[in-house]
């Protein structure tokens, strides 16, 4: 009414859930394929659960509650009537004129009272389905937040200076891996970071509520920061694997030589 720009709508202008999930099942089988026995990929068929779980929320969050709006407006209504019904018995109760200052006085408190109970009441009943869908969207956030904690827990002990120094291998340290597997491992744990913001940022695609973009702005920010310390220790790995292979050129063209 006030606006007249429209945005054309288009496949590329939002994010699609089938293909985040589809996304998510490539990093899936990678991960498997690569490392069965890791727990890495433990982590992904439970993101691949959540995700479908996320994917029904936002559902939820966009459709109205038709059954709670036809309770509050009932609700609403109730207290209109009950607030119009208390102020007509008042003022048939009471000889406004013969009424003292006084009176007047404890009549206009006692409506002014009422006035603000049924605002609180009308408040109440309005927001109640907005506080609803975000109570469901903060618990859905929560998992996808620790999730990400899980992701860099399973990187932590992915040391590259073990690799670069070439430190002594205890009982206690993690197995050992090739600068090539290690990045692999890396760039599978940084994929399912950046598949986890985005399946935080489908929490605010149709539902528009500053409390929730607050806290999915605080996970895509926990994942990106995750995301910078993977991507610091696979540029270590790159270096290396990049000296391991001019050292093996170096040697192939001195034999030829």
């Amino acid at each position: 009414m006030f606006f007249k720009t429209k945005f054309p709508s288009g496949k590329y202008s939002e994010l699609d859930p089938a293909h985040i999930v589809k996304t998510l099942d490539h990093v899936k089988s990678r991960i498997e394929q690569t490392f069965p026995d890791a727990g890495l990929g433990k982590v992904a068929i439970e993101l691949r659960q959540v995700a479908q779980g996320i994917i029904s929320l936002v559902e939820e969050l966009r459709r109205p509650l038709w059954s709670l709006r036809i309770l509050t407006i009932i609700g609403i209504t109730g207290l209109i009537i009950f607030a119009v019904w208390l102020s007509i018995l008042t003022i048939s109760f009471s000889n406004t004129g013969q009424d003292g200052l006084m009176e007047t006085l404890q009549g206009v408190e006692s409506a002014t009272n009422e006035i603000i109970l049924l605002s609180i009441g009308i408040i109440f009943f309005a927001t109640l389905e907005n506080r609803l869908k975000r109570k469901k969207a903060f618990q859905s956030l929560h998992r996808l937040r620790s999730i990400a904690h899980v992701v860099d827990m399973h990187q932590l002990s992915k040391d590259p200076s073990i690799i670069l120094t070439g430190a002594e291998i205890t009982a206690s340290s993690p197995r050992p891996m090739s600068p090539e597997a290690l990045t692999r491992y890396l760039d599978y744990c940084a994929e399912l970071l950046a598949i986890n913001s985005k399946l935080a940022a489908l929490h605010v695609q149709y539902f528009q509520d500053s409390e929730v973009l607050k806290i999915v702005n605080e996970v895509e920010m926990l994942a990106h920061e995750l995301s910078n310390k993977i991507w610091q220790k696979i540029m270590i790995l790159d270096v290396k694997v990049q000296e391991v292979e001019r050292g093996g050129t170096t040697v192939e063209k001195d034999e030829k030589e």
